[in-house]
C-alpha cells in the first residue's frame, strides 16, 4: 500500500497539478489531504476543485477555518491581521457558498489503521489548527504536543511548511511540508509518501519542481491584494 499525504496548497493550483502529476506516476493507492486548501494563493477555486476531484480524505487546516470565519485577534500578529483579512475576503470572493460550506464541514483529524499500522494525522496538533511545532522541537516537546492524544505508529502533520521525518522511541513523526508555499528555502512543492508492505514501513519526503513564474504571473493577473509579499515567498520558499 502506497499512501500520499499532502497539505498546505494555499491556492497554488500550479504546484498542486505538478504534485498530482508526480503522484500519478508512482502507483499511489490512497491520498490524504491535511488542510489549507485555498487561502493566500491566486487560484483558490481551481485548487479546491482539484482536491475535490480526488478520491481523497480531506481534513481542515487553520487557513480553511480563516476562509470560513475570518482571521481573529490573537491568531496572528496584530499588525498583519487587517491585511490578512483583506486577503481572506478576496479568497472568499473567488468561491461559492457551497465551497465555504465544504470547508466548514471538514473534520479536524484522521485516525487510520492501514495494514496493521496505526496513523494519527492532523493539520497542526491533535488539539489545535494553529499551534506551531517546529523541526527544532526536542523529542519531549514532540511527544507532548503531537503524540499525547493517541497511541499510533506514525504521527503525520503539516502547518509549518517545513518537512522533516523523526524517529522517537519506535514511533515515526512526519511533517509533510507544503505543496504551495514551502518555507524551508527549497522552492519545490513538498509532500510525503508512506509505503506499507508486510510489516515494513517506508517513508519519504518528495520535492517536486513547478513553474514558479506562472504562479507569480497569476498573482498579478488576478490583482491579488498582497501579491508583492507572496511573490517573494514563492521565489524564495519563505527565506528572506
Amino acid at each position: 500500500m502506497r499512501i500520499a499525504f499532502l497539505s498546505d496548497i494555499h491556492g497554488n493550483s500550479v504546484a498542486l497539478e505538478a504534485v498530482l502529476d508526480d503522484i500519478s506516476k508512482l502507483a499511489i493507492d490512497q491520498i490524504y489531504v491535511l488542510g489549507d486548501l485555498c487561502y493566500r494563493g491566486p487560484d483558490p477555486k481551481r485548487s479546491l476543485e482539484l482536491v475535490q476531484s480526488l478520491n481523497a480524505r480531506v481534513i481542515k487546516g487553520n487557513a480553511d477555518e480563516w476562509v470560513v470565519r475570518g482571521v481573529m485577534k490573537g491568531e496572528v500578529p496584530d499588525h498583519v491581521m487587517d491585511l490578512m483579512n483583506v486577503e481572506r475576503n478576496w479568497t472568499v470572493s473567488q468561491l461559492h457558498q457551497q465551497d465555504i460550506d465544504y470547508l466548514a464541514s471538514l473534520p479536524s483529524a484522521l485516525d487510520l489503521n492501514i495494514e496493521g499500522v496505526s496513523i494519527s494525522a492532523f493539520h497542526a496538533t491533535p488539539d489545535s489548527l494553529f499551534e506551531i511545532v517546529l523541526p527544532s522541537t526536542d523529542d519531549e516537546g514532540l511527544r507532548a504536543k503531537l503524540m499525547s492524544a493517541a497511541d499510533a505508529d506514525l504521527y503525520i502533520y503539516a502547518h509549518i511548511h517545513k518537512p522533516f521525518i523523526r524517529y522517537i522511541e519506535g514511533k515515526i513523526v512526519i511533517n509533510i511540508g507544503s505543496v504551495g508555499l514551502p518555507f524551508d528555502g527549497l522552492a519545490k512543492a513538498s509532500y510525503a509518501i508512506v509505503e506499507l508492505e508486510q510489516g515494513r514501513i517506508r517513508t519519504s519526503i518528495e520535492r517536486v519542481p513547478y513553474k514558479l513564474e506562472d504562479v507569480i504571473k497569476r498573482y498579478e493577473q488576478v490583482n491579488y491584494p498582497n501579491s508583492e509579499m507572496m511573490t517573494k515567498i514563492i521565489r524564495n520558499a519563505g527565506v528572506k
